[in-house]
């Protein structure tokens, strides 16, 4: 198992927009690899590469318990009319702010064999979906707070026993 260190708000590889993957070698397996099982734990939603230290475009999900990556993603469609919902990030722990997200999202992108894959989401899902294509650009969901929100974060943020 490779488990990786989550990196934390302050690390600018966090703000890193992430390069397209051209070529699927051994560094890209171990990534997915490490994607894979550093999400594979209760309470993990999702996992960008940049959290983990990787500047390609790729990330895990675990919804439901089911595993899933993908390389290259883009966010191609969203649909339903925008919630308000809780998020949370694990490279900003502990801390929950009420963002907008839609309902429904699709990413496409591809696997290790260099096939093309669909994910469709709905709920939770689709905000993860929406959640790691943000990190793929380097953005993190407090760079989605209104202005008074965001102050409040960053006080937070800064007070935490991580920061």
């Amino acid at each position: 198992m490779a488990v990786r260190e989550i990196r934390l708000f302050g690390d600018p590889v966090l703000r890193t927009v992430c390069d397209e993957i051209s070529e699927i070698d051994a560094g890209i397996h171990a990534m997915v690899t490490d994607l894979c099982d550093t999400v594979d734990f209760d309470g993990r939603a999702g996992l960008a590469a940049t959290q983990i230290g990787y500047t390609h475009r790729a990330f895990s999900l675990n919804i439901d318990g089911v595993i899933e990556y993908v390389l290259n993603p883009e966010l191609v469609e969203v649909s339903g009319d925008p919630e308000e919902m809780g998020e949370g990030c694990l490279s900003v722990p502990d801390l929950w702010f009420t963002v907008t997200r839609y309902p429904r999202a699709t990413v496409r992108g591809i696997l290790l064999d260099g096939s093309e894959v669909t994910i469709i989401g709905e709920g939770l899902k689709a905000q993860a979906l929406q959640h790691e294509c943000d990190h793929l650009d380097g953005k993190l969901y407090i760079s989605r707070l209104d202005r008074e929100t965001r102050g409040e974060a960053m006080r937070q943020i800064r007070t935490s026993r991580w920061f």
